[in-house]
Order: structure tokens, then C-alpha cells, then sequence
């Protein structure tokens, strides 16, 4: 599906077509769904973190899935798409604060990194959720008895301050999101709903 040409000669040609799939779209807004959740009952939940666990499996399901999708699904949702060097990274960031749309076709070289960054936070909370031990006997994690008790031990104090870190990086995520939309007049919120995006033609 494609818009006709939108252009002059200071703007590029662009065209509205299909770029996120329905998997990728609902993965996203399952595992956001996910986070939020688990962040909410291991801060404010029960003392007893049956739920936050339950919350946390689903959290490495999806991350499961994510990876296997950045492999085999369609084009934007794989790691080739968006997984970019450091001179692609610096050269988008040197453009980025111009004030118009970037027309980028899938993840820009920015983006990319976020979804990096994120993902291996995630998978850093699951693993230390997974083996945590904090001598409560009650909250411990599936797999401590399977590591050095040292291990279940460093894993309490890292994966609260790996949550912080998270916590960071998805209010830097609403940061970009607003700032795409109030300064650069791009909208990152609408295809992630529709998986309809303007992007440059070709």
C-alpha cells in the first residue's frame, strides 16, 4: 500500500506502506504490557513475588520469540535491519535533531541501538531473576540452587539495579517518542498500532 508523492524540491519523495508485521506490532505492546507489570509488583506488589515471577516469564517468552523473529521474520523485524555500525550510529545522530521527519524505512541507526540496549537489559533481569537468592527462603529463583550461592547472591543486588536501568532506558524511549513527534513532526506511535509508515521512496 503506497501514498502518491508528497514532495517539493526540499523534501524527499515519500510513500505509505506496510512496514511492521502484526507479530512484531503485538509483541511489542505485550512486552511493554509485560515490563510495566513486573516492574510494578516487584516495587509495589505482594511480599510474597509469585506474580512478579509469572510476570517475568512471560517477559522471557517474549524475548524469546523476539529473537527467533529477528532471524527468520519479514525484513524490518530482523537483526540486519536494524543493527548498525558505529559510523552509521554517529551519522544519524549528527542529523537527528533537524527539524523534520527522517522518512526512515524501519529502525533508525538510533532506534536500532535502543532495541539492543533494551533487549540485553532484559535478558540480563531475567537471568538474574532466574537465579536471585535474597535468604528470604520464600522469593528465590528458579534456577539459584543450580549456581554458587555467591552468584545468587550478587544476582539480588544487580537485578534491582539493572530495573533501574531499564526504567531509564523506557523513559528515554517516551523522551525520543515525544520528541519525534513535537520537534521532528513524526509519528512512531501510530505505526506500531496500524504497521503503516511514511517512509523515503525506494
Amino acid at each position: 500500500m503506497s501514498s502518491p508523492d508528497t514532495h517539493s524540491p526540499d523534501t524527499p519523495a515519500v510513500e505509505t506502506v506496510k512496514v511492521w508485521d502484526p507479530l512484531l506490532r503485538l509483541f511489542h505492546w505485550a512486552l511493554a504490557a509485560a515490563v510495566v507489570l513486573a516492574w510494578g509488583l516487584g516495587h509495589f506488589g505482594p511480599d510474597i513475588m509469585t506474580l512478579h515471577f509469572y510476570a517475568g516469564y512471560v517477559v522471557l517468552g517474549l524475548l524469546a520469540f523476539r529473537l527467533i523473529w529477528a532471524l527468520v521474520g519479514p525484513a524490518p523485524a530482523r537483526f540486519s535491519n536494524f543493527v548498525y555500525g558505529p559510523r552509521d550510529i554517529l551519522g544519524y545522530a549528527a542529523e537527528a535533531w533537524r527539524r523534520k521527519p527522517s522518512y526512515w524505512r524501519g529502525h533508525n541507526p538510533l532506534g536500532g541501538l535502543f532495541i539492543v540496549a533494551i533487549l540485553l537489559m532484559l535478558m540480563l533481569q531475567v537471568v538474574t531473576g532466574l537465579v536471585a537468592d535474597p535468604d528470604d527462603f520464600i522469593n528465590v529463583g528458579p534456577l539459584a540452587s543450580y549456581v554458587p550461592s555467591w552468584v545468587s547472591r550478587k544476582a539480588v543486588g544487580l537485578h534491582e539495579t539493572i530495573g533501574n536501568v531499564i526504567l531509564g532506558l523506557v523513559v528515554l524511549h517516551l523522551a525520543a517518542i515525544a520528541f519525534y513527534k513535537l520537534w521532528k513532526r513524526e509519528d512512531l506511535i501510530r505505526p506500531m498500532l496500524t504497521g503503516l509508515k511514511t517512509v523515503r521512496r525506494g
